[in-house]
C-alpha cells in the first residue's frame, strides 16, 4: 500500500476547464485527499510551489493559449520530482510520445470514473515511493552526487557533468543515474533498476548490462559498480 495516508496526500490540479477542475477537486476531497490548488499556467505553478509542495500532480495535456501541460509536467518531474498523472482527451500515439520526457505514472482519459481516479492515484504513489524513498533530498535543487574523476550528477536537474561540462545522456541513461543517486552508498537490485527504467515486471540482465556499458563508453570511465549477484551502485567519492 501507499505509505502516505489519504489525508497526507496533497494533489495539485492543472486544468483550465474550470467546471472540470472543480468537479475533480470535489471528487478528490470525497476520497479524503487534500487539494493543494488548481493552476492553469507555468507561472501559476511556480508561484504555487513557493508555498506548497504537492505529493502528486494531475495535469491536463492540452491547455488553452500559450500554456502547455506537457511543459508544465516536465518542470514538475525533472526539477521537482513530483509524480505526474496525465488527464487528457487525446490518446493518440504522437501525443503519448511527447509526454515521455515527463515520465508519467499514468494516463486518464476524460471523462474518467471516480473509482479509476482513486485507484490510479494510489498505484502511482506506490510506484513513486518505491523508487524515491528519500524525496526530501530531491527537493534540494543544489544537491550534487560527486563521483570520481571530477564527475558529478545534479540530482534535481538530472544532469551529469564531467569537468563541469554537461554530458548528453539518453533517457534511459538518465533514469538509471536518477535512481542510483537516490541511494548513493547502497546497492540497488537489478530487478528494481530494470522495472524503473522499462516499467516491465520481468527484467533482462543482459539489456541492463548493455545500458551500463554504453554509459561507461560515453563517460570514459566506470561510474557504476556492479555488486556481485546483487545490483549496481554509484562510485561516489
Amino acid at each position: 500500500m501507499c505509505k502516505n495516508t489519504i489525508k497526507e496526500i496533497s494533489i495539485l490540479i492543472i486544468e483550465d476547464e474550470i467546471i472540470l477542475a472543480l468537479g475533480l477537486q470535489e471528487t478528490l476531497k470525497f476520497f479524503g485527499y487534500s487539494v493543494s490548488g488548481i493552476e492553469t499556467s507555468m507561472q501559476g505553478v511556480k508561484k504555487h510551489l513557493e508555498k506548497s509542495y504537492p505529493t502528486l500532480a494531475i495535469v491536463d495535456i492540452k491547455l488553452k493559449g500559450l500554456n502547455n501541460g506537457i511543459e508544465i509536467a516536465k518542470y514538475l518531474w525533472q526539477i521537482k520530482k513530483i509524480p505526474i498523472i496525465f488527464l487528457t482527451s487525446y490518446s493518440d500515439e504522437m501525443t503519448i510520445q511527447k509526454t515521455l520526457a515527463c515520465e508519467p505514472y499514468a494516463y486518464l482519459i476524460k471523462p474518467c470514473k471516480d473509482a479509476e481516479l482513486h485507484t490510479t492515484i494510489q498505484t502511482s504513489l506506490n510506484k513513486h515511493n518505491y523508487f524515491f524513498k528519500n524525496k526530501d533530498v530531491i527537493r534540494n535543487e543544489t544537491k550534487y552526487i560527486y563521483l570520481e574523476n571530477n564527475i558529478k550528477f545534479h540530482k534535481s536537474k538530472a544532469i551529469l557533468y564531467k569537468n563541469n561540462e554537461p554530458i548528453k545522456l539518453t533517457r534511459n541513461e538518465t533514469k538509471i543515474l536518477e535512481l542510483l543517486s537516490d541511494y548513493p552508498k547502497e546497492s540497488v537490485s537489478f530487478e528494481r533498476i530494470s522495472t524503473y527504467i522499462w516499467r516491465e515486471s520481468i527484467y533482462d540482465l543482459g539489456r541492463l548490462r548493455t545500458l551500463i556499458y554504453r554509459l561507461k563508453q560515453k563517460v570514459g570511465i566506470e561510474i557504476i559498480d556492479s555488486v556481485f549477484e546483487s545490483g549496481y551502485r554509484l562510485k561516489v567519492q
